[in-house]
């Protein structure tokens, strides 16, 4: 059966033709979609016949939103942020999930006991834990390595470049913790104006050495072709480098910003049925657990957590390099996605207007 994909700059950003025994996911990209198609697309299909489209796009809420307004949905499966999945369940622009619809753990623990808690909302099961941290080349620090986010703001003790993304939302943050703040203050301060004025201070420190980012494989590729010393990236992508093409990266831990990501079905979708099938099978334990043989991030459910092992090499124990072993998370600022639904466009409003000062 063939499916025809056609990416194009319309409103609608993606459009194809699909059958009810097709189901349209759109997720990712990179090493991340590779850990999908290994751990739920293929024993999906091999279970139920159903063809998995995967569609990669640098944010899935884009073409969702993009779809959503031009009332032309042609993705059935996104896999999107939290708070995106919070504001489009509240737009009525999402399917509504029973969560005691969703599979059992193997001992027979409700789905609404074994998900981790934030994992399930509304509209929307997440299927995994995943940090923005930072990322360093050890070539660039051969007598003496950056080890904390107050490092990655000292470009004297630790010249070069840096990278950053280009919004507010995993910056601000990045620059309180290395000012100074405690993770679980961060929001507190940030709710006020002296606390985003401190928070661009200290962006301030590093302005001119910032190489800015908007894609995920971008911050890795910055690091390997030397345009920057030190970046933040997210946590699986530089797993990936690091240990399946042999970078020589090392990871900073303190500080790293904790995300969830969520699938969601849109109204309107056109394979509904196979939609619900995949979202059911894919936040699974088993599958969760598997996925985690592929990259490094940490799955939903709690059920999944003694089935990681390996990575796909056989040797590399995969728990050391998950945003949620312990040890990760004693200076983890988690997203908080009701600060974000009340702060967002202001505070994107006066990152534009920093960035574009001089």
């Amino acid at each position: 059966m063939k499916t025809t994909l056609i990416l194009s700059t319309a409103l609608t950003g993606l459009a194809f033709t699909a059958t009810a025994q097709e189901v349209n996911v759109v997720s990712w990209g990179g090493a991340y979609e590779r850990s999908q198609v290994e751990a739920y697309n293929k024993p999906f299909t091999e279970e139920t016949g159903i063809k998995v489209n995967m569609i990669a796009a640098d944010d899935p809420a884009t073409p969702l939103n993009a779809q959503v307004e031009a009332g032309n949905v042609t993705g059935d499966v996104f896999d999107i942020e939290v708070s995106s999945a919070i504001r489009l369940c509240d737009e009525g622009a999402l399917v509504e999930i029973d969560h005691d619809s969703l599979p059992a753990a193997p001992d027979g623990t409700p789905a609404t006991e074994d998900f981790i808690d934030g994992a399930l909302q509304d509209c929307a099961v997440a299927n995994i834990f995943w940090g923005t941290v930072i990322a360093y080349n050890t070539e660039k620090f051969e007598s003496e390595a950056p080890t904390t986010a107050a490092d990655f703001f000292d470009t004297e003790t630790y010249p070069g470049k840096r990278g950053l993304p280009k919004n507010p939302k995993r910056t601000l943050y990045l620059a309180l913790i290395a000012d100074g703040v405690a993770a679980d203050e961060i929001y507190d301060v940030l709710s006020t104006d002296e606390g985003v004025d401190r928070a661009f201070a200290k962006l301030d420190t590093i302005k001119n050495d910032v190489v800015w980012w908007e894609a995920g494989a971008q911050p890795v590729q910055l690091l390997a072709d030397g345009e920057v010393s030190m970046t933040t990236v997210y946590n699986g992508r530089v797993f990936d480098a690091m240990v399946a093409e042999n970078q020589p990266f090392e990871v900073i831990w303190d500080g790293q910003y904790m995300d969830m990501d969520m699938f969601v079905i849109p109204k309107d979708a056109p394979n509904p049925e196979a939609a619900m099938e995949y979202l059911k099978f894919a936040t699974g334990t088993q599958p969760l657990a598997d996925q985690a043989k592929y990259i490094a991030y940490g799955p939903s459910r709690k059920s999944s957590a003694d089935l990681v092992g390996m990575y796909e090499d056989g040797t590399t124990e995969m728990a050391p390099h998950m945003p949620t072993s312990p040890e990760h998370l004693e200076n983890a600022v988690m997203d908080d996605p009701e600060f974000w639904a009340d702060h967002d466009a202001e505070l994107t409003e006066r990152f534009n207007s920093w960035l574009a000062s001089s």
